[in-house]
């Protein structure tokens, strides 16, 4: 969140209520200065959620990486993207952000990994997003492969394999097409994904995910070669616990 000197952001505990409405969403994953994230944490929380969510800028969900202690990985959402322009404007030249950028900042070595996205299926908000457990986020490269196509070979073939699995599938999201009309914050335009997200009870009911999917046979049958350059590499993987817990709406 590098914006006139932007930087990081921390917390532990309380998000502010998220609007139902929201069509646009940001991952974000910042990459922090060693052993800051307990302190990057409390800042965001105590000083940029009821901040953003004030001006559209919805947060949705707040983690710690359990595979890198020194990432930081949230989500937000907004009405659309004429409504996320707006709230970025806002709340970038507000007062919260003004304040305690610095401070942020001090403690971010990178905040331009950031996906925008649109909703394709399932409900993106703090009462699925923020359980207790494990959060697994699985971001697909798409490169020339059709997203709708790779959706509907999703549904059909891997939706029912990751539920048989294990997997409890929360949403899943895509590259949002429009550009990046808040060019102060990079996202990752050129990169476009198909992303699912699921829960897991438990760490050891997530660890075990992997070899139960490659254990079962038959759905990979059903791949169109279009769809193979997208299934070729592994898709990026993130394992995430809630480090604030967000109220919903």
């Amino acid at each position: 969140m590098f914006v006139a000197g932007a930087a990081g952001l921390a917390a532990v505990p309380l998000l502010a209520a998220a609007s139902p409405e929201l069509s646009v969403f940001e991952l974000r994953q910042y990459t922090l200065k060693g052993g800051t994230r307990t302190a990057f944490t409390r800042l965001f929380e105590q000083q940029f959620v009821t901040s953003q969510d004030a001006v559209g800028c919805h947060v949705l969900a707040v983690f710690r990486d359990l595979d890198d202690p020194d990432r930081f990985v949230w989500i937000r959402g907004f009405a659309d993207m004429d409504a996320r322009k707006t709230a970025l404007q806002t709340f970038y030249t507000g007062p919260a952000w003004q304040a305690h950028r610095n401070e942020a900042n001090a403690m971010i070595v990178d905040s331009d990994n950031v996906l925008l996205l649109k909703r394709i299926s399932g409900p993106v908000g703090p009462k699925t997003l923020a359980n207790k457990g494990v959060t697994r986020i699985a971001i697909h490269r798409l490169r020339d492969v059709d997203p709708a196509a790779f959706a509907a070979f999703f549904d059909a073939w891997m939706r029912p394999e990751i539920r048989a699995a294990g997997g409890a599938l929360i949403a899943t999201l895509a590259s949002e097409a429009a550009a990046n009309n808040f060019p102060q914050l990079p996202v990752r335009e050129h990169d476009p994904v198909f992303l699912w997200i699921a829960h897991f009870p438990d760490v050891a009911g997530e660890r075990g995910f992997d070899a139960r999917l490659r254990a079962r046979s038959g759905w990979r049958d059903g791949i169109a070669d279009s769809l193979l350059p997208a299934l070729m590499q592994k898709p990026e993987v993130l394992r995430l616990a809630p480090s604030i817990s967000v109220p919903d709406a």
